[in-house]
């Protein structure tokens, strides 16, 4: 996220819109605010490669704490926003932050989580006032500072981490080239070309900043001279009013995004203008063929799709001409070398799932963990995986089945429970769905579905029969679950990605499994 160039070729050009408030933040201030708050890192002592922090929902200050981390070389960790402090507390520290950026809606839970912080420095307030301590306002901080860049500039990056869906989060590091930030990744002009990114365009984001894509969106957005419409938070609605409002020309959805809109009356759906969309990115988890060809009946073949994990070890896309004619596919690889593999590390035959292990694109490390980065690596050191389970057809398109650690083996039989909730999820009463296998003493696991239930349509033994008798009709026995309990909500983060451990570990209380 760089705008240095843009503010002068195009200074008063909105470069930030927040979609609630409509504050716009143009090429101008943008490069002004965050090159005071570089100017701040280096009168702390933040050199190049050093480490900070952001811990905030989507706002107008959020972009700025990104800018300054990408122009003055340093590794900057957006913490989930809807963490408890403990888990920030981890975070942060696990990161070596020497600085946290936070805003008066999470003040209370960083300073919680600071207790437990001692390397923390300095905490900035992006909306509330300082305590005379280490907890200072972000204004007044960087007040002293000029709008002029650092003298050394150089191209920063982000540090994320892995959601956490499958375990304690993981700090993904990649190396680090010592370039002017002008000088955009490699990976990045891939994006923009793919993705036909182009100056003026005008990008809607529905997805929380902490997260890779959108992190990945806004940054391809700002380096082109474009225009980031940032919502506070996704509402079906209201994400086809800005479309028409702002005439948004590129946007980047997760499926269960689609779902909610197509669930929409369609009177509300048909009357917002979206004719200005050039192209629809969507990834983060498979999307249900029904939803995408529905998807693709409304907008048209805009609708393009990727797979690539945080970690950068390989990249597949599709357009919707060839989603249409390999329905089900996350595409073709483009970065990096696939393998579909056995437990025994053989290749397996098309059409036959198994573990992707990549001939990584881009090298990385999980962060202070030699023993985790091992365990993601084949035993040559050659490939590395992140534990999904896919297969390959006669074309060499990729489809998903699951994450290996949420594979249920009920009789000795592997079953992906990603099937079974594509399906269900299609079911006009079902607002979102999760599988996966509890205990069962014969069988070793069975077959389990959590369901939350449309507005209006009560939980009871009726509906329960009903979606279990319709995965019957269209999936094999073994697949459908034996038995359905209700949720008011799914724990599903706002990326998309289903936090389906905290719905299963209360079933695995007690009991010994291979499952983490």
């Amino acid at each position: 996220m760089y705008p240095g160039n843009h503010a002068i070729t195009c200074a008063t050009r909105p470069a930030v819109i927040m979609a609630q408030t409509g504050e716009t933040i143009t090429y101008a201030d943008l490069a002004a605010r965050a090159n005071r708050l570089a100017h701040l890192f280096r009168a702390r002592g933040l050199q190049r490669l050093d480490h900070y922090a952001i811990f905030m929902e989507n706002n107008a200050r959020y972009v700025e704490s990104c800018c300054a981390g990408e122009c003055s070389g340093l590794y900057y960790t957006c913490v989930n926003s809807y963490l408890t402090a403990e888990e920030v507390a981890y975070i942060v520290s696990n990161s070596e932050s020497r600085i946290l950026i936070t805003s008066e809606a999470k003040r209370s839970v960083a300073q919680a989580a600071l207790k437990s912080c001692p390397n923390v420095e300095l905490c900035l307030v992006v909306d509330g006032e300082g305590d005379g301590g280490r907890l200072q306002n972000l204004d007044e901080a960087m007040a002293p500072y000029p709008t002029t860049p650092i003298a050394d500039e150089w191209l920063g990056t982000p540090m994320l981490y892995s959601s956490g869906t499958t375990g304690q989060p993981k700090g993904i590091l990649r190396p680090l080239a010592q370039q002017h930030p002008s000088e955009q990744l490699p990976l990045f002009a891939f994006l923009q070309r793919l993705w036909q990114y182009r100056e003026g365009m005008i990008y809607l984001s529905p997805a929380p900043l902490y997260h890779s894509a959108p992190q990945a969106a806004i940054n391809l957005t700002i380096r082109i001279g474009g225009t980031a419409i940032i919502m506070e938070r996704f509402d079906p609605e209201r994400y086809l009013d800005l479309v028409e409002t702002y005439e948004v020309t590129h946007s980047q959805l997760v499926p269960s995004m689609f779902s909610r809109m197509l669930k929409l009356p369609e009177a509300t759906r048909l009357r917002h203008d979206h004719s200005s969309l050039e192209i629809a990115i969507h990834a983060a988890a498979p999307c249900p063929v029904p939803v995408k060809e529905r998807m693709i009946e409304w907008w048209g073949p805009i609708i393009h799709e990727y797979y690539g994990a945080t970690e950068g070890l390989g990249f597949t896309a599709c357009d919707s001409a060839e989603w249409l004619a390999h329905k089900g596919t996350v595409g073709r690889v483009l970065l990096g070398e696939l393998h579909v593999m056995d437990e025994q590390m053989n290749p397996c035959p098309t059409g036959t799932p198994g573990m992707l292990w990549f001939k990584t694109a881009t090298p990385f490390e999980y962060f202070k963990d030699p023993v985790k980065t091992a365990q993601a690596r084949s035993g040559d050191g050659s490939m590395s995986t992140v534990g999904d389970i896919g297969y390959l057809d006669a074309d060499g398109y990729l489809y998903l089945t699951d994450r290996a650690s949420f594979m249920i083996i009920a009789g000795g039989v592997n079953i992906y429970p990603q099937e079974c909730e594509n399906l269900l999820i299609t079911h006009p009463k079902v607002a979102d769905a999760a599988v996966f296998g509890i205990p069962n003493e014969d069988l070793g696991e069975e077959v389990k579905a959590a369901v939350q239930l449309m507005p209006g349509v009560a939980p009871g033994p009726e509906i329960a029969a009903e979606l279990i008798a319709f995965c019957a009709q269209h999936l094999a026995r073994q697949k459908c679950p034996r038995s359905i309990d209700f949720e008011t909500e799914l724990p599903r983060l706002p990326t998309g990605k289903l936090y389906k451990r905290l719905l299963r570990d209360r079933y695995w209380q007690g009991h010994k499994t291979r499952i983490v």
